[in-house]
């Protein structure tokens, strides 16, 4: 799909934080992440691939290495290759996040 409208793509659970693919291709994968208020994406690190966070909506606590901090709309934070990352939602609103990560983790050769 070559366009498409992000609120089109967000779906939200009550039970996890969401994933919501956008583009899956060799180069990088994109995704909206949808998390309630409670919700997070536990502090993890990837080897190969860097990843980009840009808050389309809500606020979020975000985590990249030793550092932290409350990002909103508009936004972004990102992660090299390695370093610990995530993002928490401890706010009454919803968060909407998009999200890149390069080269393409699924494709990885092991």
């Amino acid at each position: 799909m070559p366009f498409a409208r992000l609120s089109d793509l967000a779906h939200f659970s009550p039970e996890k934080m969401q994933k919501n693919p956008i583009l899956d291709c060799p180069q990088m994968v994109a995704d909206v992440y949808c998390l309630e208020p409670g919700q997070e994406q536990r502090v993890h690190a990837h080897a190969g691939e860097a990843k980009m966070y840009c808050v389309v909506d809500g606020r979020g606590d975000f985590t990249i290495g030793d550092a932290s901090r409350t990002l909103a709309a508009g936004e972004i934070a990102w992660s090299p290759a390695g370093v610990v990352h995530g993002v928490r939602n401890a706010y009454a609103e919803r968060l909407t996040v998009l999200v890149v990560m390069a080269p393409n983790p699924n494709l990885r050769r092991e």
